[in-house]
């Protein structure tokens, strides 16, 4: 039967930690290494409910892509939230690995799953890996035809888990769209690298005030210099868990294979698919 450590060097195979960016620590946070593994879960955030949950389900292992920790930590008592998750993890002997900026890098990680769950061709980075120029954070795309802004920014509501934001858009909704850039979780840092690959339409989350309003009037502005008919990149602000989340759809089947095919044994590989959005009420 397959260990815990057996298991991370699946994981790392698939989602190398040497994509992750420089602030970013993933890798397997809880678990003795030692220990059988029968059962993964798969979820977007690692919150008290959610441990619960996935220990209730016979858990092994947690497969979370957003971290227990952001931040160094210097205690984990019964005082915190995060050291009652870490102590359910122990008394459940149950696991958790962090697949974070690594997987939004990786080939059918975070970013690839988005883009083709929004009907994305011809993919490459938006910001290429330093070693691997065909991997790296975002993705860069087109629609197999030009449609709406309207029509596009449907279809990534549809695509995502239901949340009570919903997607919000700045945009001449009627205009034709093809290019679009995605980069799931934040990324309003990226706006330079987006308006330099030339997006119709940049999907991400995240989007603050400031950086978004100064976008856009940049948008608007170079239009009017060139005489182009299109505003570019237009937005698309999506809810960070939701959008990230379409990994697991790529995820679980690639995590079952690869231990299949690694040590013929056929585990139980499974994803909480709702959205874990800390906001549940909207007043408009």
């Amino acid at each position: 039967m397959a260990t815990l450590g057996d298991i991370v060097k699946v994981l790392e195979d698939l989602y190398p930690l040497c994509l992750a960016e420089p602030w970013d620590n993933p890798g397997l946070i809880v678990g003795n290494p030692s220990h059988k593994v029968n059962k993964i879960v798969c979820l977007s955030d690692p919150t008290l409910e959610a441990v619960e949950e996935s220990c209730k389900m016979g858990a092994d292992l947690i497969v979370s892509h957003h971290p227990l920790f952001f931040k160094s930590v210097h205690e984990v008592s019964g005082f915190s939230v995060r050291g009652k998750i870490v102590q359910t993890l122990i008394e459940n002997r149950c696991g958790l690995w962090v697949g974070h900026t690594n997987a939004d890098a990786a080939f059918r990680g975070v970013a690839d799953a988005a883009s083709n769950a929004f009907g994305l061709k011809d993919l490459h980075p938006l910001v290429p890996a330093n070693n691997n120029p065909s991997i790296g954070l975002g993705r860069v795309g087109v629609l197999e035809q030009k449609i709406t802004l309207k029509e596009f920014a449907m279809r990534v509501f549809n695509a995502l888990p239901a949340t009570k934001l919903g997607v919000q858009v700045c945009g001449d909704v009627d205009a034709m769209v093809s290019k679009i850039a995605v980069l799931p979780g934040s990324g309003d840092s990226l706006f330079d690298e987006v308006r330099a690959c030339g997006a119709d339409v940049y999907v991400t989350s995240d989007l603050r005030h400031h950086p978004a309003t100064d976008e856009y009037e940049q948008a608007i502005y170079e239009s009017q210099l060139t005489h182009s008919n299109i505003i570019k990149p237009m937005l698309i602000n999506t809810p960070h868990s939701a959008i990230e989340s379409l990994w697991f759809k790529y995820a679980v089947k690639d995590i079952h294979d690869s231990i299949c095919k690694n040590f013929g044994e056929s585990l139980d590989v499974s994803w909480i698919g709702r959205a874990f959005d800390p906001w549940n009420y909207v007043i408009n």
